[in-house]
């Protein structure tokens, strides 16, 4: 944040949330996101995903949480896609939470594996209809000649699909980033913002905490 962006007023409500006694961030996380989920206008769940791609060069772009615990944060997506191909490639990355409506921002990184058939498949099923089908429709991050090529394959796909279940494509699943690190940032006056950040050397080791300063 630059110090010439506009801030809303101080609220002395920020202040109840004291974390620095935490000692489980999945927990902390869980109480951030609940808040999130009451007083964020439009997808509490959207996080910011930063890959690299085979020259260190990074990308990052929005997409949307769809589960977690203690095992790490899933989401879903085509595995052809460019970020999907950097993931695989890599198998790590880092997201960030950004809630403006609480002034509270939580990073993570670690690394990525990919989520279970049986998991791909029960979310893939949960998906309205019309977001399945465009799954098979969509040769995501690839050129697209003209808007009318994809009405095009959704139409085909449509069809071919008319009667049963959407299958889930076999390049469409998720992945699931385990934390080796997490920080949480809240907001405070005159920019002496709280940082508390939870280290680990891996996913089966034991969470280490400290502040950092602002």
């Amino acid at each position: 944040m630059t110090d010439n962006v506009t801030q809303a007023p101080y609220n002395p409500a920020w202040d109840t949330a004291d974390f620095s006694e935490a000692d489980d961030p999945f927990h902390l996380f869980g109480e951030w996101y609940a808040d999130a989920q009451r007083s964020e206008p439009n997808d509490p769940n959207a996080m910011a995903l930063a890959t690299v791609d085979g020259d260190g060069l990074p990308n990052v772009r929005m997409v949307l949480l769809k589960g977690y615990d203690p095992a790490g944060f899933v989401f879903y997506t085509n595995y052809e896609s460019q970020k999907g191909r950097e993931i695989l490639g890599a198998h790590k990355a880092a997201i960030c939470f950004h809630w403006k409506s609480l002034r509270r921002q939580i990073r993570v990184r670690g690394s990525v594996s990919s989520v279970s058939d049986e998991e791909a498949d029960g979310y893939f099923n949960s998906r309205p209809r019309d977001s399945r089908i465009g799954a098979w429709a969509s040769q995501q991050s690839r050129p697209l000649e003209s808007r009318f090529a994809l009405e095009k394959a959704v139409a085909k796909f449509a069809t071919k699909h008319a009667i049963g279940k959407v299958p889930r494509p076999p390049y469409w699943s998720g992945f699931r980033i385990a934390p080796v690190e997490m920080e949480f940032w809240h907001d405070r006056p005159f920019r002496l913002h709280d940082r508390l950040v939870f280290r680990r050397e891996s996913a089966q080791d034991q969470w280490h905490t400290e502040k950092l300063y602002p």
